[in-house]
């Protein structure tokens, strides 16, 4: 379990530990941001705060911590920038070239003949002229080249006029890099950023055409996530070696674009406490506030990123300011981090009428998701769900009113942002909620996702309903029914 950080606590990873009050943070306001986001009903995971070089906050709730890789979503854009900073420094491209240039082939399929006009520069700055976003989701739904998709996209206005945010863009960047530097985008910035930076398990998700995605399917450590920032604080230091050009960094982080723009190559200039930030759905943000010298991470389930921003400008800005950084706020801070970060147990509310046997099975009707048998397998203290398809099973095992460790290839994308999740780590748990009623609940460690099954139990027959947390599209599926065909008899 993540653990409070105290002055002599050995260090995990490679980054110093202090107490807050050690770089003059207060604890209270600290303690006070962790607990408005609770009050306010919003699914924190994890926050880090860190100031010169000092990581004085490391909360985590349970299972979740910033040791353990996560799934990265529009975060990853900004590690995209990077690439291409670098590529420029390098001599292999420039801001004006245009797409044309790199894909004439693809280009020439273009439904609109101003596409030939986008240039790298409005891929950085969302100045595409599409109308929409062309979320990862929809991306990792289409099996064919994803470059000459980009070009079927629709404009809406000329290139290089309206902002409007869309991860097409991103990927554009992710092929261009690719064509001129012969590797993937990931393999380009091992050598020049990750290793330096120290990142450890990193992961990059690849396209059909074997491009890396340049808006998303990063999974990285949190703690290697907030690097990127301190990595931009310092202007493209690290270590004292100059890592990224400091003109670049600089470059990337103030607003591109034009009059009202918001937004620089790929990081968000306005959020948060007057800070520059790197953004993902669903809660994830590594954030640089210059003029207090701090960086933070967040990492969450929330509707949308900016409904932890406020939070942010009125207590984590406070924290920095300092008022009443001391002893007695550091051991505040101490006493809600122990709370924040323990394991919550899910209690049976209920005894079922008979035991379930040790083996249950049940023919399930047709349905959209190709699941034909669903089995229940329990011994002792633990209940294993099996769910048969034409082409084989999948099964998760969870602790009867505990919580127990596995993996889970669980069938589900439309229901985790597009995304697969084969042989994810996940920690689940099962719990009767009524005589008739079992919840199972699992929890993905390295994601945003968190699902749960309630199995309604009728004489011979089955009903089963999946919900899960957060996601950018249905948070349900169709309830599944079933009839016994093990134990006609038995009655719940």
């Amino acid at each position: 379990m993540p653990q409070p950080i105290t002055a002599d606590q050995p260090a995990t990873h490679d980054l110093p530990r202090g107490l807050p009050s050690s770089v003059g943070i207060d604890g209270f306001e600290v303690a006070a941001f962790l607990e408005a986001v609770q009050q306010a009903g919003l699914e924190l995971h994890g926050v880090m705060l860190e100031r010169d070089g000092v990581l004085v906050v490391d909360a985590w709730r349970w299972p979740y911590d910033s040791l353990t890789p996560r799934v990265t979503h529009s975060i990853t854009k900004s590690f995209t920038a990077c690439a291409i900073g670098l590529a420029i420094d390098e001599g292999l491209l420039r801001l004006d070239d245009p797409l044309t240039k790199f894909f004439p082939q693809a280009a020439a399929g273009a439904t609109d003949p101003r596409a030939a006009q986008i240039t790298v520069e409005h891929l950085l700055t969302m100045r595409t002229g599409h109308g929409g976003n062309t979320s990862g989701s929809i991306w990792r739904g289409i099996d064919g080249s994803w470059v000459e998709e980009f070009f079927r996209i629709p404009l809406t206005s000329a290139p290089g006029t309206d902002f409007v945010y869309t991860s097409a863009a991103s990927y554009m960047l992710s092929a261009v890099l690719t064509q001129v530097a012969g590797v993937t985008l990931h393999d380009y910035l091992k050598p020049r950023l990750l290793e330096p930076l120290g990142f450890e398990e990193q992961h990059w998700d690849i396209s059909p055409e074997g491009i890396s995605p340049g808006g998303n399917g990063l999974t990285a450590r949190p703690v290697d996530v907030l690097k990127l920032a301190m990595l931009h604080r310092d202007g493209g230091r690290w270590n004292g070696e100059q890592v990224l050009p400091q003109a670049w960094v600089e470059a990337a982080t103030r607003a591109q674009g034009g009059e009202g723009s918001r937004y620089g190559y790929h990081w968000w200039t306005d959020r948060p406490a007057n800070g520059y930030s790197a953004v993902g759905v669903f809660a994830q943000m590594a954030a640089v506030i210059p003029g207090e010298r701090a960086t933070l991470t967040v990492f969450g389930a929330m509707e949308k990123s900016a409904q932890v921003t406020p939070f942010i400008d009125r207590h984590l800005s406070a924290a920095l300011r300092g008022e009443q950084a001391g002893a007695a706020g550091d051991e505040r801070l101490r006493e809600v981090l122990q709370r924040f970060a323990e394991e919550q147990p899910l209690r049976s509310l209920a005894r079922p009428t008979q035991p379930l046997p040790a083996r249950m099975s049940f023919a399930l009707e047709a349905n959209p998701y190709g699941i034909e048998t669903l089995n229940l397998l329990q011994a002792g203290e633990r209940l294993v769900m099996e769910w048969v398809e034409a082409t084989g099973s999948e099964r998760i095992e969870a602790g009867i009113d505990h919580w127990v460790a596995g993996t889970s290839s669980l069938p589900g994308a439309q229901l985790h942002h597009g995304y697969a999740l084969r042989d994810a780590p996940v920690v689940a748990t099962a719990r009767w909620v009524a005589a008739d009623r079992l919840e199972l609940e699992w929890v993905y460690p390295r994601s945003a996702f968190r699902d749960r099954v309630y199995l309604s139990f009728a004489g011979e027959r089955v009903c089963l309903e999946r919900s899960v947390n957060i996601n950018s599209g249905i948070r349900a599926w169709e309830p599944l029914h079933g009839m016994s065909t093990h134990n006609p008899t038995r009655h719940v």
